[in-house]
């Protein structure tokens, strides 16, 4: 467990009542508690804030025997034997003076030699930990059930951008100058450009809307994606796939003038989509990394392959995959967003009703999909059903029947959505940034802003002991 960087993630709700607490203005130091989930990536390990108990002056946090404050006995001990039960990581909290950089005092080390030996023994195979805070600095001192100790390489705050905090200041690293990215680096500078060379993005569907976001994000300079989609090319997508041709469709097989055996069995040996804008990213940017998981997105082999993501792209169409998506972002604290584009006919005449294409940006403390009724149990049912079973339940869901799907409207959604990502990913967002969904009438040339709704009982975004939010492998995610 020492083998890779630790991080903690936050809401910055919760940091936010959490700074207010440690810093009211008084100059005082103060106490509280994090419960946090643990969660091995391919690349770390991260811990994620499921609750902030705050330990009220002279009840919970009191003067010190040793030192100048301390966290009273009984105070810890109900969160060490709450974290044992639920399988949580123990992070006790103070403050010091500061504002940029800060550590853990000579005395607040003793204590931590002191007594977390037998928080081990109570925590049963947990970490243990403490962290202290500046006004803008973090530093952790977290011991192992080995008894080896281990500091936080930085803490992640995710709302309207992404903010991060260390124990002092990053020194700045020389980043040498890149021609093609002049014209942007413009705007956000040569440190902007090297954190989005950084970046890790997740792509679900690499369809007309997923194949315009891969190449988005490669022309502005990410280098690090995981593509998701089992499909393979047909002759029908071509217009909207970036960088398909006949040849991945194997279309001088698979048109309709070709017998129905061949054109099945060519269809087979067509290109996989993932492969197809792979090639598209590489293109684009030629440093750039790719892993290409040819499978439903639902499949629980692929779920380590995604953890350590920064931000999730949902650009396929089915409910299943908002539901797995949405439990994600809520379980593991990944920011994210679902794009797509519609075109929806009146039901009895068939004629255009709406022509619209969405940006539903979804993030841990904003109202989720399924808050939102846009995760619909009857189209969970028939996405799961077979051929037979659909024909025999009667949906009438139209599963069968492929939607209109237009190039031009889903690049409407697609830069909406990868610029979106750029500003929140460099902290980019001014003052009037919401997480409003955006709905634009193609028809009318209108742009409606939607306030997502969240109820508190949400089995997702909720706070309710059986909510997703923040239990990482405390919790399966859902199929």
């Amino acid at each position: 467990m020492t083998e890779k960087p630790w991080s903690l993630t936050i809401p910055d709700q919760s940091f936010d009542t959490l700074q207010a607490h440690l810093f009211p203005g008084d100059g005082d130091e103060h106490g509280a508690v994090i419960l946090a989930s643990l969660v091995e990536t391919k690349t770390e390990f991260r811990l994620l804030a499921k609750d902030i108990i705050l330990a009220i002056d002279g009840v919970d946090f009191v003067p010190g025997i040793r030192g100048y404050r301390m966290l009273k006995g009984e105070f810890i001990t109900d969160q060490i034997i709450r974290a044992r039960n639920e399988g949580l990581v123990y992070l006790a909290i103070h403050n010091h003076g500061g504002q940029d950089r800060v550590s853990f005092s000579a005395q607040d080390i003793e204590s931590h030699e002191r007594g977390y030996p037998a928080l081990l023994d109570i925590a049963r195979g947990m970490p243990v930990g403490a962290l202290v805070f500046a006004k803008n600095a973090v530093a952790a001192d977290i011991w192992l059930p080995n008894r080896s100790r281990i500091e936080l390489d930085h803490m992640r705050i995710l709302g309207s951008s992404l903010k991060s905090l260390y124990n002092h200041p990053r020194e700045a690293t020389p980043i040498r100058a890149d021609e093609r990215y002049d014209r942007q680096i413009r705007l956000f500078g040569r440190e902007g450009q090297a954190m989005l060379a950084d970046a890790k993005v997740l792509i679900v569907g690499l369809g007309g809307a997923g194949s315009q976001i891969a190449r988005h994000l490669a022309c502005i300079g990410v280098r690090n994606f995981v593509l998701v989609d089992p499909d393979r090319a047909e002759i029908s997508n071509l217009p909207r796939l970036e960088g398909a041709t006949g040849w991945h469709a194997r279309s001088w097989l698979t048109n309709a003038s070709m017998p129905t055996i061949i054109r099945n069995f060519a269809k087979r040996f067509a290109a996989p989509k993932v492969q197809i804008s792979k090639k598209a990213i590489i293109r684009q940017n030629k440093k750039a990394t790719v892993k290409c998981i040819q499978k439903d997105f639902c499949d629980d082999s692929i779920q380590k392959e995604i953890l350590d993501c920064d931000y999730i792209f949902l650009a396929a169409d089915q409910h299943r995959a908002r539901l797995r998506f949405n439990a994600l972002v809520h379980q593991y604290l990944i920011a994210g967003v679902q794009v797509g584009a519609k075109v929806a006919r009146h039901t009895d005449t068939g004629e255009i009703s709406d022509v619209y294409a969405v940006v539903r940006p979804v993030n841990p403390q904003s109202g989720c999909l399924f808050c939102n009724g846009l995760i619909s149990s009857r189209k969970l049912q028939a996405e799961s059903s077979s051929e037979e079973e659909l024909e025999s339940q009667k949906y009438g869901l139209d599963l069968q029947e492929p939607a209109a799907s237009i190039s031009t409207l889903n690049a409407i959604a697609t830069a909406q959505a990868a610029n979106d990502f750029m500003m929140w990913f460099l902290g980019l967002t001014g003052q009037g940034w919401t997480d409003e969904y955006s709905r634009y009438l193609a028809q009318t040339r209108k742009r409606i802003l939607e306030i997502p709704r969240k109820s508190p009982d949400c089995r997702f975004c909720g706070q309710g002991a059986d909510s997703h939010l923040a239990k990482g492998d405390n919790m399966e995610l859902p199929i």
